[in-house]
């Protein structure tokens, strides 16, 4: 099965279906060490798993705890951070213990913040259980969680000791969250790999056979971008294509909006956007739309450009009055655009 090798600060594996969820002790006695696990996941993920891979972890030696919060990306603040620190302090983990995130994008991104910052650093496993998580977010180490202001404006770059992705896992995923994390898989076919974009436009599911080969490639695309780009200077902008506009209207929507479908719809919009200002190819937009069609996802808003606009504005990537804006010039090829603010406002008004 594929196995992805990650050569970026910490070096680890993302194993994909190479290991399973009753593997994850294992896992984390050979890349992570230390006589003490905390898992932390949350309500929707926890009656499935977390029996298993507390057991894993106990044959493994190790001594364990957990901490479960409410699911969403509501819970995703800085009150649930600090519940996850002071678990880890309740369960007197130490520097060279470890965190063990059993989730999705969510579990992921807290735990693995509270990982990076609990006692300045221990050690994390991220065990990825939805689509999304599985080949987007547990990848690449960025941690955090969400301010009132925006998205992820607080956390670190935190490389995990391991990956652990068990496509059994996505059985208990419901129709819309697996719908949810295709969408962060076409956003890699269309920002490197038009082969891959054109295999998504057929459509994915999870009976799929080659599932694990689709979820690979993704992580492959991720870890090339990361190794060259860790800290999101240049070419790990890449991976934000869709995410700007798609951030705005999660926020606009109070998170109803789930995060890849929104991602979707971003992409549809900027590469709208960026044909009507001669910035790409006239089909980039019209394949966007169709996969977008096809499959079930908004290809618009019902957000005002204004709307579109201010809450855009608090995006992380936001360079003082300059936006860096996300598009593909090509199916397959991806480019960062940096905009003035009334040039970044002009091009949601073509986009809608």
């Amino acid at each position: 099965m594929p196995t992805v090798s990650v050569h970026a600060s910490q070096p680890y594996e993302v194993l994909i279906d190479d290991r399973t969820i009753d593997d994850v002790g294992a896992v984390a006695r050979q890349t992570a060490g230390g006589t003490r696990a905390l898992v932390i996941s949350d309500s929707h993920v926890a009656p499935h798993y977390l029996a298993r891979v507390r057991t894993s972890l106990t044959d493994a030696g190790y001594q364990v705890a957990d901490h479960v919060f409410p699911a969403g990306e509501e819970s995703k603040t800085l009150a649930t951070y600090g519940a996850c620190l002071e678990a880890a302090a309740r369960a007197q983990l130490g520097r060279g213990d470890v965190v063990v995130a059993l989730g999705g994008g969510v579990v992921g991104d807290v735990a693995g913040f509270a990982a990076a910052t609990y006692m300045r650093g221990c050690h994390c496993v991220q065990v990825p259980t939805s689509l999304l998580a599985m080949v987007d977010s547990s990848v690449g180490g960025k941690t955090a969680v969400d301010l009132p202001q925006g998205k992820n404006l607080a956390g670190a770059f935190f490389q995990p000791s391991a990956v652990v992705a068990d496509t059994r896992a996505l059985d208990t995923l419901s129709d819309a969250f697996f719908k949810d994390g295709a969408g962060e898989v076409a956003k890699y076919g269309a920002i490197a790999d038009e082969g891959l974009f054109a295999r998504l436009e057929r459509g994915l599911s999870r009976s799929d056979a080659d599932l694990p080969a689709v979820i690979a490639r993704c992580v492959e695309i991720k870890r090339d971008l990361v190794e060259a780009d860790e800290r999101e200077a240049g070419v790990r902008r890449y991976l934000n294509f869709g995410h700007t506009l798609g951030h705005a209207i999660e926020r606009l929507s109070g998170f109803t909006e789930s995060h890849g479908c929104a991602v979707v719809t971003g992409m549809c919009l900027i590469s709208r956007a960026a044909a009507a200002m001669g910035r790409c190819e006239a089909v980039v937009p019209q394949r966007i739309d169709a996969f977008a069609r096809t499959h079930g996802y908004a290809t618009t808003t019902r957000y005002s450009a204004d709307d579109l606009y201010r809450a855009a504005l608090s995006d992380k990537k936001r360079q003082g009055d300059t936006m860096p804006v996300v598009v593909a010039p090509a199916i397959g090829r991806c480019e960062v655009v940096p905009l003035s603010l009334p040039d970044f406002r002009t091009w949601i008004e073509r986009a809608l």
